[in-house]
This record gives structure tokens, C-alpha cells and sequence, in this order.
């Protein structure tokens, strides 16, 4: 169990003794929004809209799915998307393209996923304004940017704002340290998107992670569920809730021990040689950074966010035939 479920996710004895520092944390956390709003600290515009997908919490709640989505929703509706994203755990922090095949250890793994399943152009920098500018020289005929984690990123201005969540809520409801909220929980933004299979919350849109097939991560060669019918699987997940994605093999009707990991974490060959063991099951983000292993018996899930079709609408009439706002 990690720190965060053991601490951030209920009221704890370590919790209650770090909340004066998550009060701390709350004052500069305002102090900072001021200044953005007094034009003390500067919002910079790159000249199309731009669709900022982040989330209120620490820790991943599906937000690379549902910027996915997205893209594939605007491109629907006759929009040229691109994705802007900082690249966590990129080399260097200067503006660069990441394409399909990418090392993730230069890239980072969620860039690279991006890049291969959007087919839109994707950019990475520390400096977002600077990141979006380069790409829009790359690809001028891209007319609206997607924005892969950057809500607390201010200097970015941006016309529609996304707050994802999932079925673990604002935890214990403290901020950091205490607790996993980077913002108060009554943060405004354009829409809320709930990641869940049946939690329900009032004013905001719902997005389920649909199984879209596994395949090898050595080649993509597809496998079948029926395939690894009575084999010895065992499963890891380097995402923020890797809970969720073993509840989604069993959904298919997969079973394997699992094994969770540290979001974003890099995995050395050694750590999936497990004993009795056929088949190691793996997400997307797990497999961009396995592909280099070479291994057979590495199998990684597909998923795809199924999101409601009001929420590309409402983005839609926000955006079109409009400057940034």
C-alpha cells in the first residue's frame, strides 16, 4: 500500500499532523492565483483555443484517455487538433516534437502514447506557451490546442478548462501534503469528468474506460482473452491508480497476481521475471517503455474512453468562431 492510499485517502494520525502544512500550501496556492489575476503574473495566448484536461487531485484519474478522446472527437467535428503536454519524466525541458517510436526516457511515456494513438502532432516542453507556439509553426493548419495536464499551469491562457476524477473523489478532502488536492476542491472550471464505471456526481460529464483488446507489446500482434485462458498471468501498472486497471482485466475475465508500481516508473527486465509466470499484462503506458525488452510475454491492455457526446458538443459551441477568450 502506498503512502498516498495509506494517508491521502482517509484521515490519518500523519495526515492530521501535516495539515499546518497544507494550509501553508492552500495560502500560496491563492497567493499565486492573485497575482495571475492582477496581471502581476502573466497569461500568455498562442493565437488558437486551447482545451486544458488536468485534474484537482495528485496522481493520475485518466486524463491521458480522455485527451485522447478528445481528439478524436474534434477531429469528428472538423477540427485539426494538437497536443501539448510537459513531458514528466522527459529529458531536458526545451520545446521538441515527440513522435511514434520515441525513447520514453527522452520523451516521457505518456507523450509517447499520445503520439502513436492520437496521430495528431504532439510537442512537450516545461514551458507550455513555448511548447504550443512551436508546435503551431510546425503544423499551421492546427486550429485548436489540447492540453495534456497543465491546469495549475496559469501562465498557458486557455478557453476551456477540464478537471478530471475518478471513483477515489478528493480523498480526505486536505491539500498537500496532507492530502492529495493541489486546489481547493471548489475551484471553478468549464466541466467536470468523473472516470468511473458507476459513481454518479451532480454537474459533471462521465467517461468510462472501455477494454479495446490486448496485444503483444513486442510487435502489436493482437491476443485474444481466450489465448491466455489457463495461463499463469501476472499483471503490473506504473499508473496513479493501478487498482483500476486490475479491476478492468478482471472485467475481462483475466486474473493475474498483480504487481503495483509507482506512477510513471521505469522498469527494469528484472522486475517482470516472476516466477510461475506465462504472460505479464500491462497498460499502454506500461508497454511504450517495455517495447525495448524485446519480450513475448509481455501483453498490454487497449483502452478508450467512451465519453458523452455533450461534452464535445459544449466544447465545440465554447471554441467555435472564436479568438481566444
Amino acid at each position: 500500500m502506498s503512502f498516498a492510499e495509506r494517508h491521502w485517502y482517509r484521515v490519518s494520525a500523519v495526515s492530521l499532523l501535516l495539515f499546518p502544512l497544507s494550509l501553508v500550501f492552500r495560502a500560496a496556492v491563492a497567493l499565486r492565483r492573485a497575482l495571475y489575476r492582477a496581471r502581476i503574473l502573466t497569461t500568455e495566448r498562442v493565437g488558437v483555443p486551447v482545451i486544458v484536461v488536468g485534474n484537482l487531485t495528485a496522481g493520475g484519474t485518466g486524463k491521458t484517455p480522455l485527451v485522447l478522446g478528445l481528439v478524436g472527437e474534434l477531429r469528428r467535428r472538423g477540427r485539426s487538433p494538437g497536443i501539448v503536454s510537459r513531458g514528466y519524466g522527459a529529458a531536458g525541458s526545451a520545446p521538441r516534437a515527440v513522435r511514434p517510436g520515441d525513447d520514453p526516457a527522452v520523451a516521457g511515456d505518456e507523450p509517447v502514447l499520445l503520439a502513436e494513438r492520437s496521430g495528431a502532432p504532439v510537442w512537450i516542453g516545461a514551458d507550455r506557451p513555448a511548447a504550443a507556439r512551436a508546435l503551431l509553426a510546425a503544423h499551421p493548419a492546427c486550429d485548436v490546442i489540447v492540453c495534456d495536464d497543465g491546469l495549475q499551469h496559469y501562465r498557458l491562457g486557455r478557453d476551456f478548462e477540464i478537471a478530471v476524477q475518478d471513483e477515489r473523489g478528493f480523498g480526505n478532502g486536505f491539500l498537500m501534503p496532507a492530502g492529495p488536492l493541489r486546489e481547493p476542491r471548489g475551484r471553478r472550471v468549464d466541466a467536470r469528468v468523473v472516470n468511473s464505471d458507476s459513481a454518479q456526481a451532480a454537474d459533471a460529464f462521465r467517461m468510462r474506460l472501455v477494454p479495446g483488446g490486448l496485444y503483444r507489446v513486442v510487435d502489436g500482434a493482437a491476443v485474444s482473452v481466450a489465448a491466455l485462458a489457463g495461463k499463469r498471468l501476472h499483471a503490473v501498472a506504473a499508473i496513479g491508480d493501478p487498482g483500476r486497471f486490475f479491476r478492468t482485466l478482471e472485467a475481462i475475465g483475466l486474473h493475474p497476481t498483480r504487481h503495483p508500481f509507482p506512477d510513471h516508473h521505469r522498469y527494469a527486465p528484472a522486475e517482470l521475471d516472476f516466477a510461475d509466470c506465462d504472460y505479464v499484462l500491462m497498460t499502454e503506458k506500461d508497454a511504450v517503455k517495455c517495447r525495448r525488452f524485446g519480450r513475448s510475454d509481455l501483453i498490454a491492455l487497449r483502452v478508450d474512453a467512451a465519453l458523452e457526446p455533450a461534452l464535445a458538443d459544449l466544447i465545440i459551441d465554447r471554441i467555435h468562431g472564436r479568438a481566444p477568450a
